[in-house]
């Protein structure tokens, strides 16, 4: 999601740590920020891998529609399809394995019709205070693809066999596993679900939104009025620990709500194949901040990215919040509880040192996330987070003079499994 151009979107995001003591969570009392008691430990980064900007993988040219080029150094039509832009990380097919996957590729309808969209196998090496060389190894990919005509509209490769998707026809933004291996993923564009198998195929016409939320981008508007501003559609969603629900949330607020720091957040049935009623509200620290991603820590606990939408040593509201779905303040919004400010991780080993290019900023201790776009986070082993960047290629985020890499970090939250406890 990008929206620094007509051609391109940008997506970023901010956070601090404040969390009581574990005996305290461990009850299931979730405080507010300022109720919280200062943390005997910070979070702290132990891990970071790099994929450099321009990596890609087989298939045909891409980026035959983007303009200006060059842009930031970066020439096009590139030569293959970018391995870039990863918006949501699951678990992969053995341990230390993820499935990454990236959005529509180039920010706009008009300009990614010829990016395929996929979703990576990938194997982060992190370079760590035990050692690691910080590389990411790229394998093979799922292809998404609609050859049962189930989507319901013309795509652009709708005369082909395999109808592959690309990012003119879906931006999928979040992606979660179900019960059975299959894919569900959010959609900016309608917004709507999707769900695929676990090969890439889509097994369902698209899970419209309550409410009759439509954006610009939605093809099946008919001329009606949309309701949702472009780029502001299904940014985030997780899936309970049993894989029966998934709760998907809208980055930015409908056009007529009257509370533009409302985010609406959508339970929906895997079982059923429905949107269940459900609906939470969630309070955004300011109208113009995103929701990027959530995870599920247990049945009713989620951990969210709220972001800004600034870049580089720009981006200063970037956190990862821990809210319970049971609790609520007065207004009916979700309690948020501050886990890790990403503009700020403490970095004692030094793990994110040294620089992989000349006039890198935000290294060191503390170590800051400067990627144009933070929206991608994953639960791992024991209180660790995994956190992935859009880096939104060819934008500049790490380092001014260079289009952004694409960077893993993994932060430790110390008690964030035992808070996630009754």
């Amino acid at each position: 999601m990008r929206s620094l151009n007509p051609h391109r979107r940008s997506k970023r995001v901010s956070a601090t740590l404040i969390m009581g003591t574990a005996a305290v969570l461990a009850v299931g009392v979730l405080l507010s920020p300022s109720q919280a008691n200062p943390p005997s430990r910070q979070p702290v980064l132990v891990g970071r891998a790099v994929l450099p900007a321009l990596t890609f993988a087989g298939g045909p040219a891409s980026g035959a529609s983007f303009h200006p080029v060059p842009d930031n150094g970066v020439s096009f039509p590139l030569p293959g399809q970018p391995v870039e832009g990863f918006s949501a990380i699951v678990d992969g097919r053995e341990p230390g394995e993820f499935l990454a996957m990236p959005d529509n590729g180039f920010g706009a309808k008009d300009n990614s019709q010829d990016f395929l969209i996929r979703a990576y196998y990938i194997r982060p090496r992190f370079k760590t205070a035990r050692g690691g060389d910080g590389t990411v190894t790229v394998g093979d990919h799922i292809s998404f693809r609609d050859p049962d005509h189930r989507i319901g509209f013309p795509l652009v490769n709708e005369g082909t066999t395999s109808r592959l998707l690309t990012g003119a026809d879906i931006d999928p933004e979040s992606l979660q596993r179900g019960r059975h291996g299959d894919l569900w993923v959010g959609d900016e564009f309608g917004p709507w679900i999707l769900h695929f198998s676990s090969t890439g195929v889509l097994l369902d016409p698209p899970f419209a939104m309550p409410d009759g939320i439509k954006g610009p981008d939605n093809p099946f508007l008919n001329g009606a009025p949309f309701t949702h501003p472009r780029s502001r559609g299904l940014e985030g969603m997780a899936i309970s620990p049993d894989r029966k629900h998934l709760y998907a949330a809208l980055e930015g607020a409908p056009l007529a709500d009257p509370d533009q720091s409302r985010r609406h957040v959508y339970e929906f049935s895997t079982k059923k194949l429905a949107f269940t009623g459900r609906v939470f509200q969630y309070r955004a620290e300011a109208s113009t901040n995103l929701v990027a991603d959530m995870w599920a820590v247990d049945a009713h606990r989620l951990v969210v990215i709220e972001r800004d939408r600034g870049f580089g040593l720009g981006a200063t509201f970037r956190r990862i919040y821990l809210v319970d779905l049971r609790v609520t303040d007065a207004a009916g919004f979700l309690v948020k509880t501050l886990l890790v400010d990403l503009s700020a991780v403490p970095d004692p080993d030094l793990v994110s040192l040294p620089a992989l290019h000349p006039g890198d900023v935000g290294l060191g201790d503390p170590f800051r996330v400067t990627c144009e776009s933070v929206e991608a986070v994953h639960l791992v082993k024991g209180n660790r987070l995994l956190v992935g960047c859009d880096n939104n290629l060819p934008n500049s985020g790490r380092n001014p003079a260079l289009p952004d890499d694409s960077e893993f970090i993994l932060v430790d939250v110390p008690g964030l499994r035992g808070a996630a406890h009754d």
